[in-house]
Order: structure tokens, then sequence, then C-alpha cells
């Protein structure tokens, strides 16, 4: 049975190193859905995406928190989308930036790769530490197929450095968690790190750090990451990352325009040659 890495690794092999975003915001839909009731206009767009994006990206990452500020109906929504986004092939990462303990962990590792989400991988926050992290990796590592993790590392959003620049033992704190990082994966490179493509110089001096560890790249596209910033996180092989864009090619069309499919493959289309 192939690996997480493996399945990945194949992944961006045959479409390229694009992971579409799925963060199905109710306000920025095509008109189309507009009569529709919330729940039913997210799972139908969603649904709508991943045919529309199935030749130019071999993953997907839905956003849990859209899905869950529409209740029940919302999770059943998830569950539909991840379950189809499997069958049409794409590795699933559920985006839920997980980050607790003991019992905790364990029912939300259970339930991420478990029958009720079934998702490839799942994106944690380590600031609890180990504790939080392993809870996934032994349920992870006994899930047929076997799953991964994506940990926090250097985020890309602007407040990011409040506390991962602070220096701890002459280093910036966000160096340690890639050392743990690097550790937890014990050989089997099922923990990446999420890195945000809009510090393009830490980007390469993680990469640099941890030169086997698979990355996620946030903040290309429409938080400003350019193609030429996300280079810095492949390895020397030009593999080893995958650079997610959720506005960038989910929503590059006004909500009006009745062509917004087209916009939507010409967005995916344009990031899949950039990245590759």
């Amino acid at each position: 049975m192939a690996t997480f890495s493996d399945r990945l690794a194949e992944a961006v092999a045959r479409y390229g190193p694009l992971c579409v975003g799925l963060d199905p915001r109710i306000d920025m839909l095509p008109k189309a859905f507009a009569d529709l009731p919330p729940v039913d206009a997210v799972e139908r767009f969603c649904l709508k995406i991943l045919d529309l994006v199935r030749p130019y990206c071999g993953v997907v990452k839905p956003q849990a928190a859209f899905f869950e500020l529409l209740g029940g109906g919302g999770f059943e929504a998830m569950d539909t989308v991840l379950k189809l986004a499997k069958e049409k092939g794409f590795v699933t990462i559920l985006d839920g930036k997980r980050g607790d303990i003991a019992s905790t962990a364990t029912a939300y590792a259970e339930a991420a790769f478990g029958p009720t989400w079934d998702a490839d991988a799942v994106t944690l926050n380590p600031y609890l530490g180990s504790d939080a992290i392993e809870p996934f990796l032994t349920i992870g590592r006994k899930t047929t197929p076997a799953r991964g993790v994506f940990v926090l590392v250097r985020t890309s959003n602007p407040g990011g450095g409040l506390f991962q620049n602070l220096t701890c033992e002459g280093k910036p704190l966000y160096r340690h968690v890639a050392e743990a990082v690097a550790k937890w994966n014990d050989g089997q490179w099922d923990v990446g790190a999420v890195v945000g493509a809009t510090n393009p110089a830490e980007l390469k001096e993680l990469r640099e750090a941890i030169p086997d560890v698979w990355f996620l790249v946030p903040g290309y596209g429409a938080q400003g990451g350019t193609a030429a910033d996300v280079k810095a996180g492949y390895r020397a092989d030009g593999t080893g990352a995958i650079v997610n864009s959720s506005r960038g090619v989910v929503f590059p069309y006004h909500r009006e325009d009745p062509n917004w499919e087209l916009q939507v493959i010409a967005a995916a289309m344009k990031a899949q040659a950039e990245l590759r």
C-alpha cells in the first residue's frame, strides 16, 4: 500500500503542485446559486469546483470553518464534498487546524481519518506540543491507507510573526517547530510543514533547514505570494511542496458573470502553468 508521501508525490507528478482550497463563502458564490438554501448552494458549488479543477490539480483542501458555519447541514455538505473528492482521485486535506491533547486530540484524529471525514491529511496547530500531534500520527499511520498531517510552522497571515518570530535559544520559534516536524516524520515523511509564500526568505531558510519535509504553502495568489516566491519552497529536484490557492482559483469572477465556470477553469489552468 502506498504511503501518504507516495500518494502526494504521485498527485504532484501528474498534475503539478497546485492545491485548490475550498473556502465556500456564501457572499462570494455566483448568482446562479442565490436562490438555493445556503447548505445546498455551498455543496453544489464545491462539487462543481471539483469538476472544473480536476484536470489542473491533484490536491484539494476544504476549509472546515465555512462548512461548520452552516450547522449540521454544513457538516453533511463537507462530508459529501470530501467523499466525492476522493472518488475523483484527489488527495484531500481537511483544514481544521486542530490543536488539543489527550482524549480530545484522539477524538479529532479518529474523526479526521476514520469514517466521519476520511481525509487523507489534516492541518494541526503545534502550540500544545507533541501531545497535540502524536495521536494523529498514531492513528494516521495505522489507518489504511496511511494518512498525513501538516503542522503550522511559519504562516502566511500578517500577524503570524507575533509569536512565530520570537527568539528562543538563539533562533526564531518557528525554527524550533520546524525541527520538531522533521523529527516527528521518523523517516516516513507523513508530517508536513505549513510555510507561507508571503515570506519567501523564510520559506528558503526553512527548506534548507528541513530539506526532506513536505511543505504546504499558503499565501499564493490572493494573499500576494507569487510563483517566483514559492520556488524557494521546492526541493532541489523541484518537488516536495504543494501550493494552495483558494480565492485566486475558486473566486476569480464577478458574481453576476454567467460564464463564471470558464473563469475558474482559466484561473486553475494559469496557476497550474505558473507553478509548474
